[in-house]
């Protein structure tokens, strides 16, 4: 029996110079009992973005008079706190990074679409902007009450007391509405992962086995959390900036490569830079990304620095790298292949690689098939079985490779109902693996 939930009052703006998708996109999302307005030019539509605000905009990339980054510029601009969607079927890097970094876009659909993909990233949206709403809602009361404590006479002990409480109520409230920004970060490289995982010359697969190594490492290293979390970003966005070159530079190893493709090669790490400069909260990922070629004996690649010059997460992607490199070109038996990895490395512990973080991976390496009986305990279950509160024991990725849910997620009534809808479109069901209470 379908549960009816009233979305009357959320307003979604969608425009693409194709009235078929217009249409069709109206259809859909009235399905879902949202208020739409569709456009089919981006002018007339920005006249609405300032007189009215919407939740979620919904825009193509090419369009005549103005494309879709631009639009979204424009918008952003009017109505800074609106979730930004493209949806196009031009997949072109240099316009949709150009979207990115100038729209600030916080998703990214293909056409043809699928609907429950669609309708899920716009439920997240939807989501989003009510927090930021809630966010700002509770900044303004909490410069209220202060404001009102301030003025409260000091003798009066007990309408202070009274007061600081609710101020530390409406504080406690405010840090869990800023933890979801903090997780809105995270969106954002599972939005560039994804696109590395959609390039058929990249390997999805890879950047995961990096930014696992890359958070086991740092966690064997007892880096705080936030690091913990950098290392593993960086991990997955290491290959970003081969997006922005000729396939047929990546498409092979890049020992088969010239010299002035392997030259050309090594700057992908400075154009991931650059596609990431508008992200300034990626900042320090962008670090490790940039420098993860330099050496610990000086000898790397792009500034020559040496030793703890280096940046931490960077000699750590360093090692997680090259550690999945020398797996994947093992001709040898799969069981004896991480063997073969390490090996390799921690030959060249006290040259490329600081002989700590070397000795960190070793661990990880002896803890293998400890780990791989932490996976056997975990319990494997389908959407089907999903319960409010359990805990995600591995990040779950979609049959495509799109990753879905981060390691960690404490599912909800609301995901664990997304992840059924998504799990009854498939031919299989998922392989949800929960940690064990």
């Amino acid at each position: 029996m379908e549960v009816y939930v009233d979305n009357s009052a959320i307003q979604i703006l969608c425009v693409d110079d194709d009235e078929i998708v217009l249409r069709a996109l109206s259809r859909l999302l009235k399905s879902q009992h949202y208020s739409v307005l569709t456009f089919s030019e981006p002018l007339t539509a920005l006249k609405q973005v300032e007189q009215h605000e919407f939740a979620v905009i919904i825009s193509d990339m090419r369009m005549p008079l103005m494309n879709g980054a631009e639009f979204f510029h424009q918008a952003k601009t009017l109505s800074p706190d609106s979730q930004r969607i493209l949806v196009t079927g031009f997949a072109d890097i240099d316009t949709t990074l150009d979207a990115i970094n100038k729209g600030q876009i916080h998703g990214f659909i293909q056409k043809p679409w699928q609907n429950n993909l669609l309708l899920s990233t716009i439920s997240d949206s939807v989501e989003k902007y009510q927090l930021k709403k809630q966010n700002q809602q509770l900044q303004l009361k909490v410069t209220k009450q202060n404001k009102e404590l301030k003025e409260l006479n000091n003798s009066l002990e007990q309408r202070v007391e009274k007061r600081t409480k609710q101020i530390k109520q409406v504080l406690k409230q405010l840090e869990i509405a800023n933890a979801h920004e903090i997780n809105e970060h995270r969106s954002t490289v599972e939005l560039l992962y994804n696109f590395i995982n959609a390039n058929p010359y990249l390997d999805g697969n890879k950047a995961q086995n990096i930014a696992n190594t890359c958070t086991q490492i740092a966690k064997e290293l007892n880096l705080p959390d936030k690091n913990v979390e950098m290392a593993s970003m960086a991990g997955y966005l290491a290959q970003i900036g081969l997006l922005a070159m000729d396939p047929e530079l990546y498409k092979k190893s890049v020992h088969e490569l010239n010299e002035q493709q392997r030259k050309t090669f090594y700057t992908h790490p400075s154009t991931a830079q650059l596609m990431l400069m508008p992200a300034t909260h990626l900042h320090d990922v962008s670090e490790a990304i940039y420098h993860q070629y330099e050496h610990y004996n000086g000898n790397g690649i792009p500034k020559g620095i040496k030793g703890n010059e280096i940046p931490l997460s960077a000699m750590i992607l360093a090692i997680s790298r090259d550690y999945w490199d020398h797996y994947e070109h093992s001709s040898l038996e799969q069981n004896q292949r991480h063997q073969y990895a390490l090996e390799c490395v921690a030959r060249y512990s006290g040259n490329y690689y600081h002989p700590r973080i070397v000795a960190a991976l070793q661990q990880c390496h002896t803890n293998f098939i400890k780990q791989q009986a932490q996976v056997g305990s975990m319990q494997i279950i389908n959407a089907q079985k999903l319960k409010p509160n359990m805990l995600l024991g591995h990040a779950l990725h979609s049959h495509a490779g799109i990753m879905l849910l981060p390691k960690g997620h404490k599912f909800s009534t609301k995901s664990i109902e997304k992840l059924q809808q998504l799990e009854a479109k498939k031919p299989t069901p998922f392989r949800i693996m929960i940690k064990s209470m």
